[in-house]
């Protein structure tokens, strides 16, 4: 309880904060509270991640405070909307691309997520994103637009042909989270509210996931392919978050894609927006064996083969909420140009 609560005290400090110390301090809160949730279970796997996940976030923090510094020696200016010296948005854009997981420093991510368990693999990926894209947001008018849509395309297609190959669950969504991301950064110099939104969209997806797999107790794709005799309302329904998660048309997750081309067009930025669009391809493809070992294949049946037991309890009535909302919410898409 006083981890969490601490996890969210550092992410509203960061969130509401005008001061780059007091951003940082939040920053430093959120990482220290969540390193005990990640090594809770003792395992070595999960004192690697929590180790890895440190020496990044630390590193991450100390960029954060020095790009800070340099911007207020430079400009006098503490303010975080006022970051206007080159060299401290470089390294700011730097020090959030290594807190985020965004490609040239991604790696700590899939190995940090596969050595935690599934809730915390959950806050990992939804909550811990929240600080680093409000800095992003409110610093969004100073940073290099090219820069950014580099490193995007860059974690668009890493992230898809890297979770091709997976067999682990958490890593195919450490992968999925890290092509999300990408189409998050490449809006973020042009219509930041955009971003804000596809991030709030791809954490509701996320959670639903998460905590289906955390109903059903499933870590691998063997384990996936036999878990459909424990709930299977729930699983035929995970097929459905998946390829929304995948941002297929009749589905929520269709919604910020559609808007963040339509955005990068009015841009005069076709070519990205072309370019991005068939990198989704390829997470589009690993969503697909998910959803295909989840509910359209049948493992094979040998003598040996025991069916698992429906567990008795009934699903979370969040995760009814959840999941209605991950795939129907795409009629509300005319109401949200209006709110932006």
């Amino acid at each position: 309880l006083i981890f969490i609560a601490s996890l969210l005290l550092g992410t509203t400090i960061t969130i509401s904060s005008h001061h780059w110390v007091m951003a940082w301090t939040g920053l430093e809160i959120n990482t220290l509270a969540i390193l005990p949730l990640i090594s809770k279970s003792h395992h070595p796997r999960a004192v690697e991640a929590a180790t890895k996940y440190f020496l990044t976030q630390a590193a991450a923090s100390a960029l954060v405070l020095f790009s800070s510094m340099t911007n207020a020696w430079q400009t006098g200016q503490w303010d975080i909307t006022q970051l206007t010296h080159p060299a401290s948005c470089l390294i700011l854009t730097s020090a959030i691309a290594i807190k985020l997981g965004l490609v040239p420093f991604h790696f700590w991510f899939p190995e940090v997520l596969q050595g935690s368990p599934l809730t915390t693999g959950l806050l990992l990926s939804t909550i811990m994103k929240l600080p680093p894209i409000a800095l992003l947001y409110m610093t969004s008018p100073s940073l290099n637009p090219t820069l950014l849509t580099t490193l995007a395309i860059l974690s668009t297609a890493l992230g898809g042909w890297m979770g091709l190959n997976q067999t682990q669950i958490r890593k195919i969504l450490a992968f999925s989270s890290i092509s999300h991301l990408g189409w998050m950064a490449i809006i973020i110099a042009y219509s930041p509210k955009l971003t804000l939104l596809n991030f709030y969209l791809y954490a509701m997806m996320t959670t639903t996931v998460f905590l289906t797999l955390n109903t059903t107790k499933t870590l691998k794709l063997s384990t996936l392919m036999t878990a459909w005799t424990k709930t299977p309302p729930l699983n035929a329904m995970l097929l459905l978050t998946l390829l929304s998660l995948a941002g297929l048309p009749p589905l929520t997750g269709f919604l910020p894609k559609w808007l963040i081309i339509q955005e990068l067009t009015k841009q005069d930025m076709t070519p990205a927006a072309t370019l991005i669009s068939l990198l989704s391809l390829l997470s589009l493809f690993f969503y697909l064996r998910l959803a295909y070992c989840t509910t359209i294949t049948l493992p094979p049946h040998t003598t040996n083969h025991m069916k698992q037991w429906r567990t008795g309890k009934p699903a979370n009535i969040s995760i009814s909420i959840l999941t209605t909302m991950s795939v129907m919410l795409l009629p509300l898409s005319p109401m949200i140009p209006t709110l932006i």
